[in-house]
């Protein structure tokens, strides 16, 4: 599975949280942020019903 890169930018408060909940849950900062929206896509998912993306298509 091919991941693509994207550039992020966030306010500086938002990084310092982003620092903490990162270093508290022993992952680096990327693997936080992924976390972060996979919980939001499950959550919005759940209110909305489920997304289905190209990828899923192709399946």
């Amino acid at each position: 599975m091919n991941k693509l890169r994207y550039t992020l930018r966030i306010s500086n408060i938002l990084q310092e949280k982003l620092d903490y909940t990162a270093n508290y849950n022993g992952r680096s900062k990327n693997k936080e942020i992924e976390y972060a929206i996979k919980r939001y896509l499950m959550d919005f998912e759940r209110l909305h019903g489920e997304i289905n993306t190209k990828i899923d298509r192709e399946l």
